[in-house]
């Protein structure tokens, strides 16, 4: 068989880069101001996280540890995401906002113990043609980047350029251990993995102790210390803040059409204003959308009469997230049957929050609130057997059918955090002063559900709060916004007579 002759490949050149000539490029760099000689004040969060690398350095003795930041990710063509770090990496460094991407920290071992380096991306001088011409780097396209030595006074740690990474990193693999957060940054692991193999480094084991160290960055975040709950504080406060908002114009979302998307907007104009962003996508829920627990479309409307849940939080500029839910009468009033399943969860949160105490196990919380949102759905006659027989983990489960999530999660840097973390370490674990997890019990009576009574259909409650727990019981972080029923209406109506 005869080879087809090859075709010419033509030069790639990007469409709508503009070709610079030499005199722009000797004018370019002319007369600027220089740069600040005055270092920046070190980050509120840098303090800590010294605390916590000495930490997770004494529990990996010997070890070089790899925490990489994650790179920016395209949302289309030549646009990126906004960067968010991975968690990991500012709770270990403090970094928060839009910092740092492509930033790797690694903490090599020495004689006395680990010797912490972060190898970043700095500005490129004004000569050089980052400066002008790189969209994602560039000075003049993403504003001014840190120094070395600016970088080094935010965090308190050792910085080196990002191109001295790998060289650092491939020094002793064979003798060295490396620990690496893969789910960080795929390329990282990617150039890591070639590296280790080119040391001759079992690749198996590897692995192994590569997970092992991602379960315990996970772990290790689950005991808050003064200044996280602090920033949480401060989350839920930004948050009430936000939904205060949010009841001050429902009626102009009833007005408008669409309203859910208008109620995101209003809580999201809030969030950016105040703190850095949400923490995760809203969930403006009205009537039956309700009932879909991760409502995140918000294309309805908005409709007196009708409940709307809202499932919001703010995230602020360290990074921590509030996780705040509230299901409330459009109108100002419950009706009768919406009170009705609005006090059912009420009292399901308040035996949630009795359970969430020290010497209890995690799963306790639930186990109380999901007990007593079994009791009320015997009592209205929809489990087709008693509330014991549905609460029966062999051979029941019927009440799931109306509430089918569990009730808690831990909350912090991630809305969902420590999700990495073992069973035994999260699900079964004992609750421990420190730990700040979510109370969110809920009733979900979708509108096609024939077993449930027509005065129930489309009926959707949820409320949620985030909690500490504390050497004798729990204190509710997110006490900001009203509960019980009658303050809700109290509270609406004096955000509409302001």
């Amino acid at each position: 068989m005869t080879q087809e002759p090859t075709q010419p490949q033509a030069e790639v050149v990007p469409n709508r880069q503009t070709p610079f000539s030499e005199a722009f490029r000797a004018f370019i760099p002319q007369d600027w101001a220089p740069y600040p000689d005055e270092l920046p004040p070190e980050l509120p969060a840098a303090s800590p996280a010294a605390l916590r690398r000495r930490a997770l350095a004494e529990a990996f003795p010997g070890e070089r540890l790899v925490v990489p930041a994650g790179g920016l990710k395209p949302r289309a063509n030549d646009t990126d995401y906004r960067f968010r770090p991975h968690s990991a990496f500012a709770w270990l460094t403090g970094l928060g906002a839009d910092r740092e991407p492509d930033a790797v920290l690694v903490l090599e071992p020495t004689d006395t113990g680990h010797e912490a380096t972060l190898y970043f991306k700095p500005r490129a001088p004004r000569t050089d043609p980052e400066f002008y011409a790189d969209a994602r780097y560039g000075e003049m396209w993403v504003g001014t980047r840190e120094s070395l030595a600016e970088m080094s006074a935010l965090t308190g740690i050792s910085c080196a350029p990002i191109s001295e990474f790998e060289n650092a990193v491939s020094k002793n693999l064979a003798v060295t251990g490396v620990r690496l957060l893969r789910e960080a940054d795929v390329e990282v692991a990617g150039s890591l993995d070639l590296l280790r193999a080119d040391a001759g480094v079992d690749a198996v084991a590897a692995a192994t102790a590569d997970a092992a160290f991602g379960v315990h960055l996970s772990e290790a975040r689950m005991l808050k210390d003064d200044f996280e709950l602090d920033q949480l504080r401060q989350a839920c406060a930004d948050t009430a803040v936000g939904f205060e908002a949010v009841v001050a114009d429902l009626p102009e979302a009833v007005r408008r059409g669409r309203g859910e998307r208008w109620v995101e907007g209003v809580f999201g104009l809030h969030a950016r204003h105040q703190a850095n962003a949400v923490g995760y996508d809203t969930i403006a829920a009205a009537g039956d959308h309700a009932n879909t627990l991760h409502w995140i479309r918000n294309d309805g409307e908005v409709r007196e009469g009708d409940l709307i849940l809202i499932d919001a939080g703010v995230e602020v500029e360290s990074l921590y997230t509030a996780d705040i839910t509230r299901t409330l009468p459009v109108s100002g009033t419950f009706s009768p049957a919406q009170r009705k399943v609005y006090e059912a969860v009420l009292a399901a949160q308040a035996a949630g929050f009795a359970a969430a105490k020290p010497g209890n196990r995690f799963s306790d919380v639930h186990a109380a609130a999901i007990r007593v949102i079994a009791e009320h759905l015997e009592a209205w006659g929809l489990l087709p057997v008693s509330a014991e027989e549905s609460l029966d983990p062999e051979s029941g489960g019927q009440h799931r059918r109306w509430m089918v999530h569990g009730t808690s999660h831990h909350l912090g840097l991630d809305v969902h955090d420590c999700a990495q973390a073992r069973r035994e370490n999260y699900r079964d674990a004992e609750l421990r002063p420190g730990m700040v997890i979510t109370v969110e019990p809920g009733l979900y009576f979708k509108s096609t559900d024939l077993l449930v009574p027509d005065e129930l259909r489309g009926i959707g409650v949820r409320i949620e709060d985030d909690i500490v727990i504390t050497a004798d019981g729990c204190e509710i972080l997110s006490d900001h916004l009203p509960r019980d029923p009658d303050a809700v209406e109290a509270w609406m109506a004096s955000l509409w007579s302001a």
